[in-house]
């Protein structure tokens, strides 16, 4: 199996290379980051990807509007796209799944277990 790709879409720097170095190395992941939406979104577009985590609170454009156009747009609506986020509400995961998002992982995590909790939501295990 060919290595997966998952683009990161968070505006935290240390979480970010937290994730990145758990996926990497955990898992044998490659991560791509992004520090904000817009720029998450140009990386969706133009990179192969397997899967996108994306954080909800960022200060240019939030997740919700970042999933949006994800799934508006023909290139990226396949990308299944996970969110990572502080602010979950256990009532508001069925609402996510209309949205279209894979799962939800909750900050603060066990960073030993971020990889298998992705490959968990993905079905890559």
């Amino acid at each position: 199996m060919s290595r997966k790709r998952i683009l990161l879409i968070d505006d935290e720097k240390s979480l970010s290379t937290v994730i990145q170095a758990c996926l990497e190395n955990l898992a044998d992941w490659t991560v791509l980051k992004a520090e904000s939406g817009r720029e998450g979104l140009l990386k969706a577009q133009t990179e192969k990807l397997n899967a996108i985590l994306l954080d909800v609170m960022m200060p240019d454009v939030d997740g919700f509007t970042v999933l949006q156009e994800l799934k508006n747009n023909p290139v990226t609506q396949s990308i299944p796209v996970m969110l990572i986020t502080a602010k979950v509400e256990p009532t508001k995961h069925e609402q996510y799944a209309q949205l279209g998002i894979a799962g939800v992982i909750n900050k603060p995590f066990d960073p030993l277990r971020l990889a298998e909790q992705v490959a968990g939501i993905l079905g890559w295990k």
